[in-house]
């Protein structure tokens, strides 16, 4: 279909789990298997599903894994609400991430909008 790296959605996508990444190394050790893999994970996966889905044969197969993706970045939400009210994170990061978290869900609908169009 087309190269998911000129995606921009993906390009933030990629920024946002690069970020997520580096604030979720502070993390407790005890929580290597817990909160940090679940938050890596959940980032990853929305630009993992947004390439695979632009290997897809169809506009419509495609859509299936931008909703895919849609959930990831709403459980990546979650994730961050999650990691400041723990302690993990201080309020200024986890508002900064939180916006380029609202922007993807903003660029996941309108991918998906267009694609149903």
């Amino acid at each position: 279909m087309q190269d998911f790296q000129k995606l921009q959605v993906w390009q933030k996508a990629h920024h946002l789990t690069l970020a997520i990444y580096r604030i979720s190394a502070c993390f407790p050790s005890d929580e290597r298997f817990g909160l940090t893999s679940q938050i890596r994970r959940s980032a990853a996966s929305v630009g993992a599903n947004l390439a695979e889905g632009t290997g897809r044969a169809t506009p419509h197969d495609f859509a299936n894994f931008v909703s895919y993706a849609s959930g990831s970045i709403r459980e990546t939400e979650y994730h961050l609400i999650l990691a400041h009210d723990l302690g993990f994170i201080v309020e200024a990061d986890r508002d900064k991430l939180m916006v380029e978290v609202l922007d993807v869900q903003k660029m996941l609908r309108a991918l998906y909008e267009r694609l149903h169009a």
